[in-house]
């Protein structure tokens, strides 16, 4: 069967894409406002929030509350992953694991992180570590299926070549299954970053802090509505710039190169 190959964009018109969406997002914005006429409580207009998220990004403590939000991400990330790949890797290995786990895998998607954040708090109490904690939560599926699938994608030829040469179960693991289950490992961990973001923020409105969540909610209170979406916009960014990283690692990854029949 003939491998379908995707048209590769060059790196300008790669670069010029994002920017082009934004663009006529703002755009179909500005119109909507205009035409529309809503009140600037429903609906600011980009230049008010514009106007709003310069006065946030002057003020002293904006910036302390963006780090705290940035720990939560992070961490909470980090820790899911740490413990979504080796997971992955004895579900993978393991069958009796695997049939007694994959069924209830599904269940953990389907609890709100709103609804486990009060849970937290009266378990571990309050601070960064449990609102980390709440984002692992969030990130550890989606990591753990992205790996698994990986995982269970390596081409079983390639595995048996690797036994018959006298490779063993670790040597196995790290030299060809982890690095031929990259590319997924890579996606699940990039969606893990933006997901992580969303918890913390989450955790923050529901279980206090002193980050961006907590922000948020203290401008809902006072009906600042083009202050939250400029607050959005900064919590936008920082998921994009947490996914972007993960991005240009896969893109510089000479691994993920071969296996995708792209250059890095």
């Amino acid at each position: 069967m003939q491998r379908i190959r995707h048209r590769r964009l060059s790196p300008a018109a790669r670069s010029l894409a994002p920017w082009l969406f934004l663009v006529c997002l703002l755009a179909g914005w500005s119109l909507t406002v205009t035409l529309a006429r809503p009140p600037a409580y429903f609906l600011p207009s980009p230049s008010a929030v514009a106007i709003k998220l310069g006065a946030l990004l002057t003020k002293p403590s904006f910036w302390p509350a963006f780090g705290v939000t940035f720990a939560e991400a992070l961490g909470g990330c980090l820790l899911g992953f740490a413990v979504a790949l080796p997971l992955a890797v004895l579900i993978h290995r393991v069958g009796i694991l695997r049939a007694a786990i994959s069924p209830f895998l599904g269940a953990t998607q389907a609890i709100p992180a709103i609804a486990v954040a009060p849970l937290l708090a009266i378990w571990v109490g309050y601070g960064i570590g449990p609102i980390a904690l709440l984002c692992a939560l969030m990130v550890f599926f989606p990591i753990l299926v992205a790996s698994v699938l990986g995982l269970r994608l390596v081409d079983p030829l390639v595995v048996d070549a690797a036994l018959m040469d006298g490779a063993g179960s670790f040597s196995l693991l790290v030299s060809i299954e982890l690095p031929l289950a990259l590319p997924s490992i890579l996606a699940g961990l990039r969606n893990g970053f933006a997901l992580s973001v969303t918890g913390a923020v989450v955790g923050e409105m529901v279980m206090g802090g002193q980050g961006l969540g907590q922000l948020l909610t203290l401008q809902r209170d006072s009906v600042d509505t083009a202050g939250m979406f400029g607050t959005i916009l900064v919590l936008c960014a920082m998921a994009s710039a947490l996914y972007g990283v993960i991005s240009v690692i896969e893109r510089r990854s000479a691994t993920v190169a071969d296996l995708t029949g792209e250059a890095p």
